[in-house]
């Protein structure tokens, strides 16, 4: 069933998608992973896009990086303690937790300002270590190339995720597997929504 909001009152189309993901695309890894693409999957993300880049509190980290304390070149916030987001993103999280049959509980953005700003090769944190684990992003605002690679090195695969599109990984992905974001010369501000389960460890 698809899930939908009416029109705003200045026409532009309101956040939507199809909740029953009947566009998506799953491809195998080695060792256990896979991931699953759904293109376009939310409509009236230009909507959505703007909503969330005005309406929450956009936060920069640091961390320690080759020994020394460097800029994160991205933003980021959580859903919702930097604010209420959209209501559209509650009901993606309930069809995709339906759909994967865990609970995607919690809800994190990620503000690509420019072709700058990037995130390097990486497992995500915590889920690394584990057997198995799940991740979703819906990709909002101008499409960036995605990268994976096992783990280690090797062929690098890309995708070119797009306003709308959603990307969900699983099986052993997040061990087995690295994903990075590279900077481009040039590249229009897109957010990505994160949805994910609580892991234990965190």
């Amino acid at each position: 069933m698809a899930s939908a909001f009416q029109l705003s009152l200045f026409g532009h189309e309101a956040p939507a998608f199809d909740g029953e993901l009947r566009a998506l695309e799953r491809t195998w890894l080695a060792h256990g992973a896979w991931f699953d693409v759904v293109p376009g999957w939310a409509k009236g993300a230009e909507t959505l896009f703007e909503t969330l880049r005005t309406g929450v509190r956009w936060r920069s980290e640091r961390r320690e990086m080759y020994e020394r304390m460097v800029d994160v070149p991205r933003l980021y916030a959580l859903l919702p303690e930097d604010g209420a987001g959209h209501p559209v993103l509650d009901a993606m999280r309930s069809a995709l937790s339906r759909r994967y049959g865990e609970d995607f509980t919690r809800t994190s953005l990620a503000y690509y300002r420019d072709g700058r700003d990037s995130v390097a090769w990486h497992g995500d944190y915590v889920a690394r270590n584990m057997e198995q684990a799940l991740a979703a992003t819906v990709s909002l605002g101008g499409p960036r190339r995605f990268l994976l690679r096992p783990k280690g090195g090797g062929k690098s695969l890309a995708l070119s995720l797009g306003s709308g599109d959603l990307l969900v990984m699983g099986g052993t992905i997040q061990r087995t597997w690295d994903h990075a974001v590279p900077k481009v010369k040039h590249a229009a501000p897109r957010i990505a929504v994160m949805f994910r389960p609580v892991w234990n460890d965190e």
